[in-house]
């Protein structure tokens, strides 16, 4: 099973999903799941952010050996579940890859369905948003040009938001061994 994890640059949000999701994945012990992330409007072959990368490393993720991409078509057909910062995002995403609408979501989204909703499957996801309350925010801030403290929220955000996602990934995993 494949996350892709989108933001604008792919320096700071979307590569610490990634490697938070990893990370957890790892702990858990959930075989045969990767995990990558692009950006809307990459920086191309930079690094994570440096303010990034330190919340990351406190986090349990590890920064290195990243380079940032662009998002492409190729890149979104590759995966089993494509998860965005924003709204906008999912936006972008659905502008070049339209088939991937049932498998695109906002990490917030995604999220809370499986926690609010219940879902169970990749599946339930798109079945199940319809039922979401549009009144809560769906878009994780992007900290660039922000102080340390902002970085340090988004990461907690993200760290918060990654676990639901990957117990539906270890609850397939569980249903597909048996």
């Amino acid at each position: 099973m494949h996350v892709l994890f989108v933001c604008t640059g792919n320096i700071c949000r979307s590569p610490s999903a990634e490697r938070l999701a990893v990370a957890h994945a790892q702990r858990l012990g959930i075989p045969d799941f990767t995990a990558s992330s692009a950006g809307t409007h990459a920086v191309i072959g930079h690094p994570i952010h440096p303010e990034a990368a330190a919340v990351l490393a406190e986090l349990g993720g590890d920064p290195s050996d990243f380079a940032a991409r662009q998002l492409t078509p190729k890149i979104a057909s590759g995966a089993d579940l494509i998860v965005t910062m924003t709204r906008a995002h999912r936006d972008a995403v659905l502008e070049i890859a339209p088939g991937k609408l049932r498998l695109t979501f906002t990490l917030c989204e995604a999220s809370r369905l499986i926690s609010e909703q219940n879902a169970r499957a990749i599946a339930d996801l798109a079945t199940l948003r319809p039922h979401l309350e549009n009144s809560e925010p769906m878009d994780i801030p992007d900290p660039i040009g922000r102080g340390p403290e902002v970085f340090a929220n988004v990461g907690a955000q993200i760290a918060a938001l990654i676990p639901p996602i990957l117990e539906l990934f270890q609850a397939s995993y569980g249903a597909a061994k048996d």
